[in-house]
């Protein structure tokens, strides 16, 4: 993006002086207008794209607290004019650089590693997705959410600045041979504090649905803490005697549940089989779509999905690589829980506070007998009646899985 010059240091000099009159993390550069006539509800958010907004009255959104207006100059100076080794990963939105904020950059700041996101000017969805994302980190705060420092709206350049996540995210813990497998605890610790993340958005005073649950977009720090990201997709949930939000099918393949890919009706229990993905893939070490597995597998789900409710296979499926680490019971809870999730009735699948609920006990051991996954053992557990799923009262409909729910209308899915 190159060096702005004389016109960005007035900008950041103007900046430092207004600074000293405003809290730290309140709005304070140019190009944005903070009249509340301006201001966005949930409900101007139910669609973006169809809001009719353009690159220029992108700066009259009006920002809540907590988070900080960055000029373009500061953002620059802090990843070294965007260099090539300041890159900590690529994707649909664009590019996620390194960098560091303290007192250089402006009075006042904390000193804090963060990561900054810088959208492609290419396209105007990308420009919605981050305007979405404004408004909802905006207002939103949870130790499962990842954290929105700041952002940046100059001209058409439009970045938002994160808390840096040291161990990036469970897509590469999982999937690169290159990194030690995650252990049966840290997954377990993963899997609660995702589910504690949605849980958080579906009973917020006006519900969101987050839309692209997925391993990449969900973040660690350096204890393993999971943390949701890249809320580009979010829509607000339902209101009043509304059943569902009628949207554009967008989404990961693989991961979008099947009601939603076939008739764009979004709920929160879209979210909850999304999560049913996740933790399937947690299980069993396996990406939601592999191309390189025999035909009949390359669909975890409809692979994996028959098993997990069966006594005498549901161990076969869990991933190799956890061998010694987990129960018998804790598995079965797991497993279980995945079942329930991916079922292809949206009323049969749990809430997300059930999830939670259901998650607590398997953490540091819980839910275990302290003997770990043997022949033995597993031959003694088949041949006893599997514990009940703790919040199967909740359910309703039949569980049995009448089609594939990877094989709908697959292709209208927007693969980011």
């Amino acid at each position: 993006m190159g060096n702005c010059g004389t016109k960005e240091e007035s900008a950041v000099a103007s900046a430092h002086a207004q600074v000293q009159q405003l809290q730290l993390f309140q709005p304070t550069v140019k190009n944005i207008c903070l009249d509340k006539k301006n201001d966005l509800s949930f409900s101007d958010l139910r669609d973006v794209s169809a809001t009719g907004w353009t690159i220029e009255n992108a700066r009259n959104i009006a920002i809540y607290t907590n988070i900080i207006a960055f000029t373009l100059f500061e953002l620059e100076t802090i990843t070294k004019s965007f260099r090539s080794d300041y890159i900590l990963g690529e994707g649909g939105f664009g590019t996620v650089y390194k960098g560091y904020i303290d007192e250089n950059v402006r009075v006042g700041l904390k000193s804090l590693p963060v990561a900054v996101k810088v959208l492609n000017r290419d396209g105007h969805q990308g420009h919605n997705e981050w305007l979405t994302e404004v408004k909802f980190l905006g207002q939103l705060r949870h130790p499962n959410l990842v954290k929105l420092i700041g952002y940046c709206c100059e001209d058409d350049h439009r970045l938002l600045v994160y808390e840096f996540m040291f161990r990036g995210s469970l897509e590469n813990h999982l999937f690169r041979k290159t990194v030690t497998p995650l252990l049966w605890a840290t997954r377990m610790l993963i899997a609660l504090g995702a589910a504690k993340g949605l849980a958080f958005l579906h009973n917020a005073e006006r519900p969101v649905i987050y839309r692209d649950f997925k391993t990449s977009n969900i973040l660690l720090d350096s204890d393993f803490t999971a943390k949701l990201s890249d809320f580009g997709l979010a829509k607000a949930g339902p209101q009043g005697d509304e059943t569902h939000v009628s949207t554009r099918v967008m989404g990961t393949y693989g991961y979008a549940a099947p009601e939603y890919v076939m008739t764009g009706h979004l709920t929160a229990r879209s979210d909850v089989y999304s999560f049913g993905v996740v933790l399937l893939e947690l299980l069993t070490g396996r990406k939601a779509v592999d191309k390189t597995r025999p035909c009949r597998e390359q669909s975890l789900v409809d692979w994996a999905r028959p098993k997990l409710n069966d006594k005498r296979k549901l161990l076969h499926i869990i991933d190799p690589r956890l061998e010694d680490q987990y129960s018998v019971r804790a598995a079965h809870k797991a497993c279980n829980l995945a079942y329930y999730c991916l079922s292809q009735n949206p009323k049969a699948r749990p809430l997300m506070s059930d999830v939670v609920e259901t998650l607590e006990p398997l953490q540091s051991g819980g839910c275990s007998s302290n003997n770990p996954v043997s022949r033995s053992s597993y031959q003694i557990f088949v041949g006893n009646r599997l514990p009940e799923y703790q919040i199967q009262h909740r359910m309703v409909g039949n569980l049995a899985p009448k089609c594939s729910p990877n094989h709908a209308a697959a292709s209208i899915c927007k693969v980011r």
